[in-house]
């Protein structure tokens, strides 16, 4: 029998569109013990099949196409009507709870499984690149999503970039109700991103892998779309595979941990459509003006000799540095940090992987990497040039007092760890080595400018404080 002491309240709740029915319940005994004292009658949206989470991304390197990915409670493919009477029709998938890997702790398979409805691809094409569009996906049948904006990234070999990176974002909720894992950082982080992509010239985004933090708890990548969409509505929004959407035993991830809730990437590559030539092979790159990326899998083999590896190197050395004179190389797991440990996890797969270092560092030395961004690690730190954990360059001070690198002739990569954006913050407990240069335990957002003879980095905070980390590498 509950018991409970007669009162009165009114609570207001963000509700998101999750295409099924919800009900409200009121119980005592807190989480341990509930105790149902009273429940409301099914409540159903108004309209469950309502277009929503619109997010791009690149398509090609000219800057004459992007990819819309949106979610919808109706199957029939429905169109996006942009540029002033243009229209592209979507092609429809979905995933199901079979698709989900099984096990003992797998919540997508169990307990976590929600129905993620359908997910809708179109090809915007014939546009410009640098230009703004404005757009609308939708149909008459299901409604329309409200007039959006968006910019097309500058065409491969263009002079200038400018783009926003984090790792580790996730998500919490706008009333601050309780999810089965929240990450406290994440709305001061997206609300500073959206605010820099409003008012500045922001050509694209990178996230470095742990996206949602879902991990099995599948309702919870609305969540996590709703909360970037007026980001990834705007810009390309481009990812990079963690440990959070991949690993889970016997599954094909690298490490065997139990990580992803068994999802095992199933829907991170269904709501993130990257460039990647199969299913499951999560690597890939793109070009945005002077840039080339690399864009790799931490979560899947990296050895020599692997097919990801071999991928690495043929990518590296087909990037024209006349054309695109930058190489900026990404994946989740770092290879440098002064963090030892960031979990129970990790007491056995350490912070930086040794074996994963000794494997892939090389082919950045020989491909003339310029910039390396990693996340999982939940802060930030920046190196001097390195390569296997000796400086083969300082940066010196410019009048502005900005740390500068020189790249001519190369020398080494620069490496980064940017999981400052939304997980809960890691100190640093190792004694760092002579090749750590900075570092700071803040949310935040990393904003690199690119020209085609300069770099500039800025570490920016999202409470407010403004610049906390600046460096330029030079060509």
């Amino acid at each position: 029998m509950c018991v409970a002491r007669s009162c009165q309240a009114t609570l207001a709740f963000d509700i998101l569109n999750i295409r099924t029915d919800i009900k409200f319940v009121l119980f005592t005994g807190g989480f341990s013990s509930p105790c149902v004292l009273a429940e409301s009658k099914p409540l159903s949206f108004e309209n469950p099949n309502q277009p929503l989470y619109g997010h791009l991304s690149v398509v090609g390197s000219s800057g004459t196409s992007v990819k819309l990915r949106w979610v919808s409670g109706h199957a029939d493919p429905q169109l996006v009507n942009y540029a002033s009477g243009k229209f592209s029709q979507s092609t429809v998938t979905t995933f199901q709870k079979s698709d989900m890997c099984n096990g003992m702790l797998s919540s997508a398979a169990d307990v976590g499984w929600h129905d993620p409805g359908f997910i809708h691809t179109a090809i915007l094409t014939e546009l410009e690149p640098s230009t703004s569009y404005t757009y609308k996906y939708g149909s008459d049948k299901v409604g329309w999503s409200s007039d959006q904006a968006l910019k097309t990234v500058p065409a491969a070999g263009a002079s200038n970039l400018t783009f926003i990176a984090f790792g580790d974002m996730g998500k919490a909720s706008l009333d601050h109700s309780i999810q089965h894992y929240i990450q406290p950082g994440s709305l001061s982080v997206i609300k500073a991103v959206s605010t820099e992509v409003s008012r500045a010239d922001i050509d694209l985004v990178l996230h470095v892998g742990d996206i949602s933090y879902a991990t099995g708890f599948m309702v919870e990548w609305d969540n996590f779309m709703d909360l970037i969409t007026p980001i990834a509505s705007k810009v390309p929004y481009m990812t990079a595979i963690g440990n959070h959407e991949r690993d889970f035993p016997d599954s094909g991830s690298y490490y065997e941990t139990t990580d992803s809730g068994g999802e095992c990437g199933v829907a991170y590559e269904k709501y993130f459509q990257m460039p990647t030539r199969e299913k499951d092979k999560p690597w890939y790159s793109f070009e945005a003006g002077p840039v080339h990326f690399t864009v790799m899998s931490t979560e899947h083999d990296w050895k020599f000799g692997s097919e990801q590896y071999k991928w690495i190197e043929s990518d590296l050395a087909s990037a024209d540095r006349k054309r695109t004179p930058w190489l900026i190389f990404t994946g989740h797991r770092p290879q440098y940090s002064s963090v030892n440990d960031i979990g129970v996890a990790s007491r056995l797969i350490p912070s930086v992987d040794p074996v994963f270092r000794s494997n892939v560092e090389p082919l950045l030395l020989r491909g003339q990497v310029d910039l390396v961004l990693w996340g999982h690690v939940h802060n930030y730190e920046r190196t001097c040039a390195v390569f296997q954990g000796r400086c083969l360059q300082f940066p010196a001070k410019d009048s502005d007092g900005v740390d500068v690198y020189e790249s001519d002739p190369y020398i080494a990569p620069i490496h980064t760890v940017i999981g400052m954006g939304g997980f809960l913050l890691d100190g640093f407990n190792l004694l760092p080595g002579n090749w750590s240069i900075s570092r700071i335990s803040n949310y935040g957002f990393s904003k690199v400018a690119v020209t085609s003879q300069s770099l500039h980095f800025e570490l920016i905070a999202s409470d407010g404080k403004g610049v906390q980390d600046s460096f330029k590498i030079l060509k």
